[in-house]
């Protein structure tokens, strides 16, 4: 009878042993898969340690360079090779996969009502379903200025589009370059001036995605390009912009060589090189004005969403994991010290740029939410730059450049189609 009862009490030592071991180290293991450089940001590992050392599970990476990222993703989910979390933008690279074919709509999960208003209106799409978890640096995109040589001159920043293009001149009078204008390999300025003509009115969005007209049938987007081109002719860019790329913005901004450039508050944190003439505290922001709306505008933050892969084995467990994420503990732990303007109404750890805070009220009034680079189909941020180059370099007119902005669009479009993503 002893015996009978040191066995028994031997098999429960095993199994509690056994239990004790399954329940750190063998758990499940989910896939993400996203840009190399973005899942080495540091609030992205932290969270995936966190997540590991919290729940004993594991995160497995798929990284891809950044320049094959979206031609690989998408193979690998034409394949059934998707990952259970995807990182991606809400923009017009989406439209390469069969987001409704392979990605699982959000808007019933817990944390939704956490999302600030900008940020969950950035991840939901064209009919209203939220696709993805907003967690990333959220920017605010506008003119930012050094107020330090605006100042000296006895000059005040604009609020009006006339008022704006005498800025440039008194500027460009005074020896300055008004703006720094990265034409070598940026291509993000365009849709600054794009947003407000499609944000405000939807019907024209609509209309412009349904085939029913082109951006030669929109007024304000030849305004844009006219409005380049002749910036370009007054010399607001200087004389070396066709050389000016995203290493070259910096030094331009911190020597005072150029006075403004539109751009992102969390530049100024990441790459801006100060310890030259100027520094981040000597800079401000106002709205961007390209003749597209009267009173300027700002963008909202472009933010890396985590989406869901529907078909997933592990479906339950990667929803678990943004629930994770998206825990007030454990996104104010991963972006602590970080400069964000909040995603979510809970963070209280991220750093808030003075320069936007400053600029709340006419951020309120004139910011849209990110529209160019994601509500329009076929929309190439990087085919619209190299038109407008082909126009500041005389290659084509004004007319032409709208003509062959809108052709590539449709032939962005054609392309989808034919791989059946849209």
């Amino acid at each position: 009878m002893k015996f009978k009862y040191f066995l028994a009490a031997m098999i429960l030592a095993a199994v509690t042993l056994l239990g004790s071991c399954a329940g750190k180290g063998s758990g499940i293991t989910l896939t993400v898969m996203g840009k190399k450089s973005d899942l080495e940001k540091n609030y992205m590992t932290s969270v995936f340690d966190m997540y590991e050392s919290k729940t004993g599970n594991k995160i497995k990476l798929v990284a891809y360079e950044d320049s094959e990222f979206e031609a690989r993703a998408a193979e690998d989910f034409k394949n059934g090779k998707g990952t259970d979390i995807f990182l991606h933008f809400h923009n017009a690279d989406l439209n390469r996969f069969d987001v409704s074919g392979n990605f699982y709509v959000l808007n019933n999960e817990t944390w939704a009502d956490d999302l600030t208003d900008s940020a969950k209106a950035y991840c939901t799409d064209e009919s209203g379903n939220l696709m993805g978890l907003p967690y990333w640096e959220n920017s605010v995109s506008g003119c930012y200025y050094n107020k330090t040589v605006l100042d000296s001159l006895g000059l005040k920043p604009a609020t009006t589009q006339a008022e704006f293009d005498v800025l440039c001149e008194v500027l460009a009078e005074a020896g300055y370059t008004p703006i720094c204008w990265p034409a070598n390999g940026c291509s993000w300025m365009m849709q600054f001036g794009l947003d407000p003509i499609f944000a405000d009115d939807p019907e024209i969005l609509r209309k412009l995605n349904d085939g029913e007209i082109g951006y030669g049938d929109i007024p304000e987007i030849t305004n844009m390009v006219r409005w380049i081109s002749d910036a370009a002719d007054s010399g607001w860019f200087g004389s070396k912009y066709f050389d000016c790329g995203w290493s070259e913005i910096s030094p331009a901004i911190a020597s005072g060589e150029a006075v403004m450039t539109f751009i992102w508050d969390t530049w100024f944190y990441t790459d801006f090189e100060s310890g030259n003439k100027y520094g981040v505290d000597d800079f401000a922001l106002m709205p961007v004005f390209m003749d597209t709306v009267e009173g300027g505008t700002y963008e909202g933050g472009n933010l890396n969403m985590m989406m869901v892969n529907k078909n997933s084995e592990k479906l339950e467990a990667a929803l678990d994991f943004l629930e994770f994420c998206a825990t007030p503990e454990n996104y104010n732990a991963a972006f602590d010290g970080i400069s964000t303007v909040n995603c979510f109404k809970g963070q209280t750890t991220n750093i808030q740029s003075k320069m936007v805070t400053d600029a709340e009220a006419s951020i309120a009034k004139y910011g849209r939410v990110s529209t160019a680079a994601s509500r329009i189909i076929g929309y190439s941020a990087d085919d619209v730059a190299l038109i407008i180059n082909e126009m500041l370099k005389k290659k084509i007119s004004v007319e032409e450049c709208v003509a062959k902005m809108d052709q590539s669009r449709l032939d962005e479009i054609s392309a989808q189609r034919s791989d059946g993503n849209i």
